[in-house]
């Protein structure tokens, strides 16, 4: 550089450090302002505000039981909420095993998955023992709402130890009876206090022209192909079977060899060859269960969840505007003893596949979504819907808007996917209307006085894991052929012994060897 360029630069750079100077003299108030700077060319020494944090994309796949897909009314307002842009994949609830297997064989699955229940995440246990899932526990300390999930609900979810998913809680004992009031009261029929009396309703809801038209066109009962969630294991637990498993000589053995499971499928043949009940309720889906209920065609819809009463009450009396629902559970053994079948505190669990997810950081901002679903304002949205819209809130509770379709097609959806409980997300309770429901909260807590939990929900073995769901369909294929008169008592038992021969005793094994640790 020559000595007249050298005096050029040394004259450009104190001219530019005295305008610097004179410009922070006259702006000694507004240092701190983001926006100093002016066209007069004004230098502001304070850092700008930081960027807005990028929404997180996720991907959610999850059954649907609606027959329509919801718009994204509440999804526009959760990912305002949270940050996010979600993108939901919903499948038929009917369905949704075949493309959860579909889904998870092509590696397909996206960042977050729902499964549809126990029986879905055992099926799935074997793959998260080969470390195709992300283990969350040791996260969840670092998110507090999510820290506050219950547990014991959290042990009844882990494998091998380890945690692996988050769940959807529901209460203990939800099932029972909804059934046609108004069809009892002219018949004369009260609540049945025991299966006898709950045979005779099955039998007079059949042969006594309860709805009035001069036909035989009804049913007692109206079942569906499901022997845990239907009417099968709910009855079953009235006539005292264990819940999967129970004691017998001081060993755990599964409920299928104890003589009540017997009596209970003795009670569905008799009623099915009866006409008491729909003759193919072992090909009958759920959606065509209701349908058949709500139709008018059947007067006792048994399993699944008492505070259904709701939509099944809106489908009903849009046919039947003077028809009346209430709930029933208190059902007696021929021993006189009340008894209900508890869930382990969840319906439903989600996982998080290491295809989909491809690091922990990733896995961390999915994580945080979910905490901020464990929030009330987020859970109240997803759960409830927008309030003044789908809900109001009456007395500290949300009462749901008389618009239930609207409540249906755009909540429902979403609904059935929140995390936790309200005791652990803080959302309303309900604040319930229908006698029916109302009753249908109060037997809830009456069915966990008298709940029976299963003893293996927290234990393992590796050969129910690899093989329970496969050797579940031999007793699943024996039980509905004994109530179809198929094969006799002699026959039943050779399917247990096929049960065990291929597995199953090693299965009892595996159990009791926990158990009397």
């Amino acid at each position: 550089m020559n000595k007249k360029s050298f005096t050029l630069l040394l004259s450009a750079l104190l001219t530019f450090s005295m305008l610097t100077a004179c410009s922070g003299n006259n702006n000694k108030n507004n240092e701190a302002s983001p926006s100093n700077a002016g066209p007069s060319g004004g230098t502001d020494t304070a850092t700008k505000a930081p960027e807005p944090e990028k929404p997180t994309e996720i991907k959610i796949m999850l059954p649907l039981n609606t027959s329509e897909t919801p718009p994204d009314t509440i999804k526009t307002e959760v990912e305002k909420l949270t940050n996010t842009k979600l993108t939901y994949q919903f499948y038929p609830a009917d369905t949704y095993e075949e493309k959860l297997n579909s889904s998870f064989a092509t590696g397909s699955l996206p960042q977050v998955t729902y499964l549809k229940n126990q029986t879905t995440f055992l099926q799935m246990k074997e793959s998260i023992k080969d470390g195709q899932f992300w283990e969350i526990g040791p996260l969840l300390s670092e998110f507090p709402n999510l820290n506050k999930l219950k547990p014991e609900i959290l042990n009844n979810t882990k494998v091998d130890g380890k945690l692996y998913t988050l769940y959807i809680g529901r209460p203990l004992a939800r099932q029972g009876i909804i059934y046609r009031k108004d069809w009892a009261d002219k018949l004369g029929l009260k609540p049945p206090a025991n299966v006898d009396e709950l045979f005779a309703m099955a039998k007079a809801f059949t042969e006594q022209d309860p709805d009035g038209n001069g036909n035989k066109d009804t049913v007692g009962i109206v079942d569906r192909n499901e022997l845990v969630y239907g009417a099968f294991k709910t009855v079953s637990s009235w006539f005292g079977t264990p819940n999967n498993w129970g004691e017998k000589d001081g060993q755990l053995e599964p409920e299928f060899t104890f003589p009540q499971y017997f009596d209970t499928m003795d009670f569905f043949k008799k009623a099915r060859d009866a006409g008491y009940m729909n003759q193919d309720f072992a090909a009958t889906s759920k959606t065509d269960a209701v349908k058949m209920f709500v139709s008018g065609k059947a007067g006792m819809y048994i399993g699944g969840s008492m505070q259904d009463i709701d939509t099944l009450n809106k489908d009903l009396i849009k046919n039947f505007p003077d028809a009346v629902l209430d709930t029933h559970s208190m059902v007696a053994g021929p021993d006189g003893k009340f008894a209900q079948w508890m869930i382990p505190g969840y319906n439903n669990v989600v996982l998080f596949p290491k295809s989909a997810v491809k690091d922990e950081a990733e896995l961390k901002k999915i994580l945080a979504f979910y905490d901020k679903m464990m929030t009330p304002e987020v859970a109240n949205l997803m759960y409830w819907g927008i309030e003044g819209t789908h809900y109001t809130v009456v007395d500290g509770r949300a009462k749901p808007a008389d618009d239930k379709e609207l409540i249906e097609r755009e909540v429902k959806g979403y609904k059935d996917s929140v995390i936790g409980e309200a005791e652990t997300n803080g959302m309303y309770q309900s604040l319930n209307v229908l006698p029916g429901r109302i009753h249908a909260e109060e037997l809830l807590l009456e069915n966990v006085k008298v709940g029976v939990a299963d003893p293996t929900a927290a234990l393992d073995s590796p050969t129910y894991t690899s093989k329970g769901v496969e050797l579940q369909q031999i007793i699943t294929d024996a039980t509905y052929k004994y109530m179809y008169g198929q094969i006799d008592k002699a026959g039943f038992e050779k399917e247990v012994q096929a049960w065990k021969d291929r597995g199953g005793q090693k299965i009892i094994e595996e159990y009791n060897a926990v158990y009397k640790k």
